[in-house]
């Protein structure tokens, strides 16, 4: 089977997610080519992987240069004659099936709905674009429930699968306390000193401005405590010049966009990440998978992600500073239970989010899209480790 993947997103969870699905799927030996923009980590990542990366010029958001990628986007599709087309992200999600019109087999996986992003007449032109894009869509794949659930209430009709996001254990193990200590040395941090890590690109959907107001609070009840912002975006300069305006810079390592977050992830005593809008955000399940707790906002995948009965400590609402403020200095009070939590984190972890199990869904998820009989025989996918 030849799949074509295509994503605008070269950076971050949608990039990861896609590098992780191309390395299962070349396992199971499928013949895996991947179109997305120059720049970012997917290109070098998909083609460590296994598989043919094809170079697709695109911005993140639609513009005059959209109608140019679409035609470049049909160019690639005529050549590269995959059987299944998998389009990842709103902007692939556009181009993708317009230049593609329902010719071939078409899963779309949102990561996220568009229209959580905008309001107004914007997001009402994204509602109608979705619903009217759906006669071009064989499944529309979401990765939490609660995505699909809000698709339904947008009014979308579609072939719904729920396959949710997943984590290669061989690649995330688990940091003990030897490990923490270890991260900790490599990256300057202090030793003892409580510390949350915050996993996620610098913009407003993954609210870190929420938790930097929030910070001033978590000071005043765990003074010790220290915060690290991990990653790039468009809101670099602006979250820089909010943590200059604090009381105490000092306690807040601005580390910039990292080829790899094991050890900042490792470091953690808790992981944090105050989003407005998701589907199932990925860092949180790194986070679990190496043994630590996460605090999250009540958007879609993240309750679904949590073991059970760790809402209470682990959700917040969405833009709710004092609500995140308390949360967030109870858990850094209570290092014993922070561990603990990390515990069952791990374990809730692997046994619902291994990607192994998340590939061979989605080969599922391909087979029901071909015709009877298209699919060949193919080894049980197995995901190798990374190197």
């Amino acid at each position: 089977m030849t799949i074509l993947h295509i994503s605008q997103p070269v950076d971050g969870g949608v990039a990861r997610v896609v590098a992780d699905l191309v390395r299962g799927q070349r396992e199971a030996g499928c013949r895996v080519l991947v179109a997305c923009p120059p720049g970012g980590r997917l290109a070098a990542d998909a083609a460590a992987a296994g598989a043919l990366v094809l170079e697709w010029p695109a911005e993140r958001s639609p513009g005059p240069g959209t109608p140019g990628e679409v035609r470049r986007l049909r160019r690639i599709i005529r050549r590269a004659a995959p059987d299944v087309l998998h389009l990842h992200s709103a902007k692939a999600g556009l181009a993708g099936r317009l230049a593609a019109r329902g010719a071939l087999p078409t899963v779309f996986q949102p990561h996220a709905w568009s229209f959580a992003a905008v309001g107004g007449p914007m997001a009402a032109a994204t509602v109608r674009w979705e619903r009217f894009a759906t006669r071009w869509t064989r499944a529309l794949l979401c990765v939490s429930e609660q995505e699909r659930v809000d698709g339904v209430a947008a009014g979308l009709e579609a072939d719904w699968r729920v396959v949710p996001n997943g984590v290669d254990l061989r690649h995330h193990a688990v940091a003990d306390r030897a490990a923490r200590r270890a991260a900790r040395m490599q990256l300057g941090l202090d030793l003892e000193a409580p510390l949350a890590v915050c996993v996620g690109r610098l913009c407003r959907q993954k609210g870190q401005d929420v938790l930097l107001a929030a910070w001033p609070e978590v000071l005043a009840r765990v003074p010790a405590a220290r915060l690290a912002l991990v990653g790039g975006g468009p809101d670099a300069g602006v979250l820089a010049g909010r943590v200059r305006g604090l009381a105490d810079p000092s306690r807040v390592r601005l580390a910039g966009d990292v080829p790899d977050p094991r050890p900042w992830l490792a470091a953690a005593d808790l992981v944090v990440l105050p989003s407005r809008w998701e589907g199932m955000a990925l860092a949180p399940l790194e986070a679990m998978a190496t043994g630590r707790p996460v605090l999250l906002t009540d958007v879609p995948g993240a309750r679904e992600c949590l073991p059970p009965g760790q809402a209470a400590a682990g959700l917040v609402p969405p833009e709710d500073p004092v609500a995140l403020a308390a949360l967030l200095a109870r858990a850094l009070a209570d290092p014993i239970e922070c561990e603990r939590r990390g515990q069952l984190a791990r374990v809730h972890l692997a046994a619902r989010h291994d990607i192994r199990e998340v590939v061979r869904q989605v080969a599922g998820v391909y087979g029901s899209v071909l015709p009877a009989g298209a699919v060949p025989a193919a080894r049980p996918p197995r995901v190798p480790g990374r190197s």
